[in-house]
């Protein structure tokens, strides 16, 4: 089955499917070890992994399609890209939507704040009108090749416009042709409950870091199945793990110190090499190399 019609088949289910937000072909193989079914790239991660800068709009489409290229290529699992504002208008967005589909990504994100944007759980957010954001939508309906390729209309109307107006947005969206509407930080439980109520497509949400939570309350992943909430977004979670596991093991050797015997601070060689699947090739060589330049490059 394709990727794009294993993640609708997913989302139609409305049970929560959780999607780990990841920054680079690493984080990606990460998740799908631990057995997530289906991935979302983070831009807030790449832009932080890839340019050491916030989620201000700074990454460029080549730039971010590119790192969730190299995710799609890493795994097995559907990747969902994170589209942003589609890089401009609508008739940026067609090509957006096809880079990302081209790429292999099962869907993407398109959210309704001006270009440059920043990341939802910040201040200082501006949006779209409705009718331009819309047309953006029937745009990348337009563009998508793939009819299962999902369409995830993002609103940012809740810190801005409230409740109802965010309601109305998605609503709109919806009847211009999103598969998924993703309602960016509902600020409690009744507002989420309402959402799903009230928006006609499945919801989905973003639970930030599942640590401390941005504007939106951590609320138990069983919970929200039982709301009928389809998709749960975790999209910060891992870089922020990355950063603190980085910190700790520089705190540790700084000063010229050595680690040694501090094996919680990083995984084994061995476990590495598991991790980026050295067997894997390893497998590859014997299957498709000489059978005597395999002999003598392991000394077989």
């Amino acid at each position: 089955m394709k990727a794009t019609t294993q993640l609708k088949h997913m989302l139609a289910e409305r049970k929560a499917l959780v999607v780990p937000g990841c920054h680079d072909a690493l984080s990606a193989r990460l998740v799908e070890k631990a057995g997530f079914r289906a991935i979302q790239a983070s831009g807030f991660g790449i832009a932080a992994s890839l340019l050491g800068r916030p989620d201000v709009g700074l990454a460029t489409l080549t730039e971010m399609v590119d790192q969730t290229r190299r995710m799609v290529d890493a795994v097995t699992i559907p990747v969902m890209a994170d589209g942003d504002t589609g890089n401009g208008n609508a008739i940026n967005v067609i090509r957006t939507v096809r880079d990302y589909e081209n790429a292999g990504c099962a869907g993407i994100n398109l959210e309704d704040q001006v270009f440059p944007k920043r990341c939802g759980h910040m201040e200082g957010k501006e949006l779209v009108s409705t009718e331009e954001m819309v047309l953006k939508i029937q745009a990348a309906v337009h563009a998508r090749r793939d009819a299962d390729f999902v369409i995830n209309a993002r609103t940012d109307a809740i810190a801005v416009e409230g409740i109802d107006e965010a309601i109305r947005r998605a609503n709109a969206y919806t009847d211009a042709g999103a598969d998924l509407i993703f309602m960016e930080a509902p600020t409690s439980v009744d507002m989420i409950k309402r959402c799903v109520n009230e928006v006609k497509a499945p919801l989905s949400i973003n639970l930030f870091d599942a640590i401390e939570g941005g504007k939106t309350p951590l609320i138990a992943i069983e919970e929200l199945r039982k709301m009928g909430v389809a998709r749960v977004s975790i999209p910060v979670g891992l870089i922020f793990a990355a950063a603190k596991g980085m910190m700790n093991y520089l705190g540790a050797i700084a000063g010229d110190r050595l680690a040694r015997d501090r094996c919680d601070l990083a995984v084994s060689f061995d476990e590495f090499k598991e991790i980026v699947g050295l067997n894997e090739i390893r497998d590859l060589e014997k299957r498709y190399l000489p059978a005597r330049a395999y002999e003598i490059k392991y000394k077989e």
